[in-house]
């Protein structure tokens, strides 16, 4: 089943084509890689994606639904997890986490939050005005483990995270990989791509430069890392 299915996707502001006629497919239960520098379309086709942004041609669909007609109902079978977190800086962490995971719709469910609370250290307690950066993505990143969610939509979702919360991160994405759960991952971070990936999109100034699986990725790399794949797709050789 194709969780997600973008097809001929283009996004203009004014005159300028942010996406170029955008293919992406991810399929139920993989973790799918999204690639791209900065500025590359990334964001955007995910803000359409969660219909937020209405797109101004082609088709965007998740679970078979139109992403834009269909957002409220959609969102209740997704988590998103942005690359910076903004929070309500008087309500405390474990507040914020309440507050995402009934707004989800998401059944209570106590031990799974402690657990999440406890693997990524965080204490609920605190306001979230004293959090730092990193503490802000773990708020974000327990109420999306700890949620109902069939669809995980995770932009720069470790970003401000030390290296021994990126493993939690790593261990927990296995978990909710393992019950059959559908990811879309951008990420900067290759090695993390490479660890957890079943397939990659990369995007370049608007337009999808290569997808696979990554058995496919890698044969089309010979003998070259991701990075260097990457890197060659981002220069245009």
């Amino acid at each position: 089943m194709e969780v997600i299915d973008i097809q001929g996707l283009i996004k203009r502001f004014g005159r300028f084509t942010a996406l170029d006629g955008v293919d992406l497919t991810v399929r139920q239960g993989e973790v799918h890689a999204f690639l791209g520098p900065n500025g590359a379309g990334k964001s955007t086709t995910i803000r359409c994606l969660l219909g937020i942004l209405r797109a101004t041609s082609g088709t965007v669909t998740m679970f078979g639904q139109d992403a834009w007609k269909n957002a409220v109902e959609l969102h209740k079978r997704v988590a998103f997890v942005p690359g910076d977190v903004n929070l309500w800086n008087n309500f405390t962490g474990g507040e914020v986490i309440d507050l995402f995971l009934s707004l989800s719709g998401s059944k209570p469910d106590r031990a799974k939050r402690e657990k999440y609370l406890k693997l990524f250290e965080l204490d609920p307690s605190k306001k979230c005005r004293t959090y730092s950066k990193g503490n802000r993505q773990k708020v974000a990143l327990v109420a999306a483990f700890a949620s109902d969610a069939e669809l995980f939509v995770l932009d720069e979702p470790t970003s401000g995270l030390d290296p021994l919360m990126e493993k939690v991160f790593q261990d927990s994405i296995g978990e909710i990989k393992k019950a059959g759960k559908t990811v879309l991952l951008s990420s900067h971070i290759l090695s993390e791509v490479e660890k957890l990936a079943d397939s990659i999109s990369i995007i370049r100034e608007g337009k999808i430069v290569e997808s696979g699986s990554m058995a496919q990725i890698s044969a089309k790399a010979q003998g070259r890392t991701l990075e260097e794949l990457f890197l060659a797709e981002y220069e245009g050789r």
